[in-house]
C-alpha cells in the first residue's frame, strides 16, 4: 500500500485524509499547530497526528512516502516543501487528487478579491440555467468532499494561490482571474511567487476564449492569452454599455435593477455573466441571478444605519487592495482599519484620503495605520471593537459611513474575518441599544 503525507491537518487535510483512505492509501496526516478543534475533528480519522516534525523527522517521514498533499496556507519555505523538492517526492494539492478521482467540469475563479462573490454569482446562475452546480475549494467544502455529491454536474471552484501554487497539474477551465495587487506575502516567498501561482489558472486551457479576464487590471491583462473573453473595458466582450450590461452584442441586464453597483460590485458582476455563459448558463439566468445577489455576510454588509450614518462591515477585506475598492463608492468615511498584516504595504491606503473623514487604527497594525494617515485626517487609536465603534461613531457626520474594512488578516485578536465581522456587529447593535 502506499503512502501519503498530508500536511495540514485543517478542514482540508482532513478531507483529503479521508478520501485517501477510502482509496486504500495509507496516510501519514502533519500539522504544525494543531488547535483545539482540529484535534477534536481529528479523532474520528483514526490515524496518529503527528506534531511539528522535526528536520530530521521529515526526511525520515517524506523518505518513506510516494508524495506530499499540502493544505492551503503552507509558507512556501516550510521545510517539507524544500525537502521534497531535493528527495523527488511529488507535491500535490487537493485539486490533483479531485482531478484524479472525477473527471466531472471544473469552471474556476482567482483574484486577489472579490472570488467569494463571483464563484456565488456563477453558481447561482448555473443553478438558474437548470445546470446542477456546487461551489467548492478555497470555502467550507473541499474540492475532494464535493465530488462525492454524484449529483452535481458542473463545480464552480475558487482557486486561491495557495491551491494553485502547489498544484502538480491545474486543469480548470474556462476560468477567470480578478485582479491582482499584494498579498499572502507572509506565505508566498515573494510578490513574484504570488503572481506566478495566480497565473497558473489559465495553464491547461485549449480555447482561449475560456480564458475570462479583467482587462481593467494591467497584471491580468499581461497574463491573458490572445483570444481570451475579456471584461472591464469599453472593448470588452462583457462591458457596460450605457446603463446596461452587455455580453458581446446581447444585453444582459440593466445597471438600475441591480441591488449593488459600487465598481468592483460592476466589475464582479461583467467576470460572473462572463464565467457562467462559458460554462453553460444562459442570458436570462444571468440577469434573475445578478438582481436578486445582494451580497455575502462580511463584505460590505450594511448592519445598521443610525441618525443617518450607516455601519458597513467589510471584515473580509484582508488587503489593501480591497480597503480601496470598499472606498471607491464612498465619501465621507470613517474607516476602521487594522489586524495584523501580512506583510503588505499599507502605505497605499493614503491615495483614499479624499473619501476619509476619520480613522480608526486597531489591533498590532495600528501604529502602521497611524503612521499612513499621520497629518492627513483625524486619527485614533482604539484597542478593542467595541472602543473602536465608539469612536468612529464620534467622528462620523450625518449621512457618512463607518466602514470596518481593516486592510488586514484578524488573527492578532480574532480566529477569522467572520468572527472579526460578527464582533463589529455586535459593537454596532450595543451602540443603537445605548442611545
Amino acid at each position: 500500500m502506499s503512502q501519503t503525507v498530508v500536511l495540514g491537518a485543517g478542514v482540508t487535510g482532513r478531507a483529503v485524509a479521508r478520501g485517501l483512505l477510502k482509496h486504500d492509501t495509507e496516510v501519514c496526516l502533519v500539522d504544525d499547530r494543531p488547535d483545539a478543534v482540529i484535534q477534536s475533528a481529528f479523532d474520528d480519522l483514526s490515524l496518529e497526528l503527528i506534531v511539528s516534525p522535526t528536520l530530521s523527522d521529515w526526511k525520515y517521514l517524506l523518505l518513506r512516502c510516494d508524495r506530499l498533499v499540502v493544505s492551503p496556507g503552507i509558507p512556501d519555505g516550510h521545510p517539507a516543501l524544500t525537502l521534497s523538492g531535493k528527495l523527488d517526492v511529488p507535491i500535490l494539492d487537493e485539486s490533483d487528487l479531485a482531478r484524479d478521482w472525477d473527471d466531472r467540469p471544473r469552471c474556476a475563479v482567482t483574484g486577489t478579491n472579490g472570488k467569494t462573490s463571483v464563484v456565488t454569482l456563477v453558481t447561482e446562475m448555473l443553478l438558474h440555467s437548470g445546470v446542477r452546480a456546487m461551489a467548492a475549494g478555497n470555502n467550507e467544502v473541499p474540492l475532494v468532499a464535493a465530488i462525492e455529491d454524484s449529483e452535481v454536474e458542473v463545480f464552480v471552484v475558487e482557486a486561491s494561490s495557495f491551491r494553485l501554487g502547489h498544484a502538480a497539474t491545474v486543469e480548470l477551465g474556462p476560468a477567470a482571474w480578478l485582479n491582482f495587487s499584494p498579498d499572502h506575502l507572509d506565505i508566498h516567498r515573494d510578490l513574484a511567487a504570488y503572481e506566478s501561482a495566480k497565473s497558473r489558472i489559465w495553464e491547461a486551457l485549449e480555447d482561449p476564449e475560456d480564458a475570462v479576464a479583467n482587462m481593467a487590471d494591467p497584471v491580468v491583462k499581461f497574463h491573458a492569452p490572445q483570444g481570451a473573453t475579456g471584461y472591464g473595458s469599453d472593448t470588452s466582450a462583457c462591458r457596460i454599455e450605457g446603463d446596461h450590461i452587455v455580453y458581446r452584442e446581447g444585453r444582459v441586464v440593466s445597471v438600475n435593477d441591480l441591488p449593488r453597483v459600487l465598481p468592483h460590485d460592476l466589475s464582479n458582476a461583467q467576470a460572473a455573466v462572463s464565467l457562467a455563459l462559458r460554462s453553460g448558463a444562459n442570458i436570462d439566468a444571468c440577469a434573475t441571478a445578478l438582481r436578486r445577489f445582494t451580497g455575502l455576510p462580511h463584505r460590505m454588509e450594511i448592519v445598521e444605519e443610525i441618525n443617518g450614518v450607516q455601519f458597513v462591515n467589510d471584515s473580509k477585506a484582508t488587503t489593501p487592495h480591497a480597503v480601496l475598492s470598499a472606498l471607491s463608492g464612498l465619501s465621507g468615511a470613517v474607516l476602521i482599519a487594522g489586524g495584523r498584516n501580512k506583510g503588505l504595504d499599507l502605505s497605499v491606503l493614503r491615495s483614499a484620503i479624499q473619501c476619509l473623514t476619520a480613522v480608526v487604527a486597531i489591533g498590532e497594525a495600528a501604529e502602521e495605520v497611524m503612521t499612513v494617515f499621520a497629518g492627513s485626517c483625524p486619527l485614533e487609536r482604539a484597542d478593542s471593537m467595541q472602543s473602536a465603534v465608539e469612536l468612529a461613531w464620534d467622528k462620523a457626520a450625518s449621512g457618512g459611513t463607518v466602514l470596518l474594512s481593516p486592510g488586514c488578516a484578524s488573527f492578532d485578536w480574532y480566529t477569522s474575518y467572520i468572527e472579526r465581522g460578527i464582533a463589529f456587529t455586535q459593537a454596532v447593535k450595543e451602540l443603537r441599544g445605548s442611545g
